[in-house]
């Protein structure tokens, strides 16, 4: 049981940690918290393409089961955004999805989704925990039953009725990583309209020795393709396909952060609302709101408070710098599927290349990048509370004119740049990012914030 946490997004760990008792263990967890409300509705369980994952699922679903609780489940591997939709759209009393998203094959993780569809936060994740325990039986006469069902179709014909658009004469090239995205991804774009050329389509359980995270260093192969000319833009999702990676002609690898100012933008193009970011999300962002006479709602990093914020505010568009988005009137999950016909779209009518430049161009240039420091989990509140009491009151050479403590510390400068330090919620290590005006300044101020943190860790 001491090695089961709930962190940013569910459980995940390596196999040797990650086992199917403590899987069954989960399993028995959310029976347990469900019965305690006398939930009655089925549940959907659903997977990755891991070569460990169908085997982890059906062991949720025995467990599930044996509590007396009917499954539906996908008959393959399935988007986690498309298992989120399948919850509302059947109305079930929530999902298991089995997935260590863009960790290395060596990883898998498992998460539970509330009857919303939006990731679950701590309230439910802790209340979840309290109830670890070996798996209980009920009479067999008492079991429930498991069902395999489409989950792909009910989401594909959401996504066409919230994007609109004609990709007649569009070319899109597709890299599904080796992931779920494969086959659904790919055949909504081409519901579209739209030609697809697919690269690294067939499921590899060893995601062909790189890791599914769709990055720059990632999708190399996929900006050479667009940037030939093949292609009028390129696409790519992570290992569960909830991120969205971009690649443009002219820009090649499109940081998570151009990609939504530039669909953020063009939203409002046709509507109105707020936008959620997390707070290491580019303040592109504020200036295209404010520009539009729109709010930013600023939550802590995880798109569960993203997911959280954009219900509470009614938000058009909510986002984060690692790639998740989701968009009003679809379920607060991160959608790297829904996102990739939304993308398609935007670019039809008007480049992404030309949209962020003109965004530029109106709002400045706006840099970002990160680092890591290494840092057992031990530590990290320790080191954080004792940067609380030693904030500078400058950063490389510019006054301190604010600090945000909503997650870590983000310390905001005159200028309009930032640095933010805050523990990862996945990994040992204390995350650095900085945002500002140009790429050499974005240097200066990671040194400064590792300067700052080395001596504490």
């Amino acid at each position: 049981m001491d090695e089961i946490s709930f962190g940013t997004d569910g459980w995940r760990a390596t196999l040797d940690v990650f086992t199917t008792p403590r899987v069954r263990m989960v399993g028995q967890a959310v029976a347990s918290y469900l019965a305690a409300t006398d939930e009655q509705r089925p549940l959907a369980i659903g997977y990755d393409a891991r070569e460990t994952s169908r085997e982890f699922a059906d062991a949720l679903a025995d467990v599930l089961t044996a509590n007396g609780f009917d499954v539906v489940m996908p008959p393959r591997d399935c988007p986690t955004p498309v298992v989120a939709w399948n919850i509302v759209e059947r109305d079930l009393a929530g999902a298991l999805m089995v997935t260590a998203s863009h960790n290395p094959p060596e990883y898998n993780g498992v998460k539970f989704i509330p009857e919303d569809g939006a990731p679950a936060l701590p309230a439910v994740t802790d209340e979840i925990v309290s109830h670890l325990a070996e798996p209980e039986v009920l009479p067999e006469a008492d079991h429930g039953t498991v069902e395999e069902v489409d989950f792909v179709g009910s989401h594909r014909e959401q996504a066409l009725s919230l994007v609109d658009g004609d990709l007649s004469g569009l070319t899109v090239a597709y890299d599904a990583m080796h992931g779920s995205g494969r086959g659904v991804t790919d055949a909504l774009l081409e519901a579209a309209g739209a030609e697809v050329i697919c690269l690294r389509e067939e499921r590899d359980v060893t995601f062909g020795g790189t890791p599914p995270e769709p990055n720059a260093e990632n999708l190399q192969a996929l900006a050479d393709y667009v940037e030939s000319g093949e292609a009028d833009l390129g696409v790519a999702n992570d290992g569960d396909a909830d991120r969205i990676g971009v690649v443009t002609p002219g820009r090649g690898y499109l940081s998570a952060n151009h990609f939504f100012a530039a669909i953020y933008d063009y939203l409002l193009e046709s509507d109105t609302g707020p936008a959620v970011r997390t707070v290491s999300t580019t303040y592109l962002i504020d200036r295209i709101a404010e520009a539009h006479g729109q709010e930013v709602v600023e939550t802590a990093v995880g798109f569960k408070w993203v997911a959280q914020a954009m219900q509470d505010h009614d938000a058009l568009m909510g986002g984060e710098e690692s790639g998740g988005f989701s968009i009003r009137g679809h379920v607060p999950e991160k959608d790297g599927v829904l996102m990739a016909l939304l993308a398609a779209v935007a670019e039809s009518e008007k480049s992404l290349d030309q949209r962020v430049t003109d965004l530029l161009a109106e709002h400045g240039e706006i840099h970002q990048s990160k680092s890591s420091l290494d840092c057992p989990d031990s530590e990290k509140a320790r080191v954080i509370a004792a940067l609380d009491g030693d904030l500078p009151e400058t950063v490389a050479g510019v006054s301190v004119k604010n600090v945000n403590a909503t997650d870590g510390f983000k310390i905001v400068l005159e200028d309009g740049s930032w640095l933010l330090v805050r523990p990862s919620g996945t990994e040992p290590k204390l995350r650095v990012y900085a945002e500002a005006g140009s790429t050499e300044r974005v240097a200066e101020l990671l040194d400064a914030g590792r300067e700052l943190v080395e001596p504490l860790v």
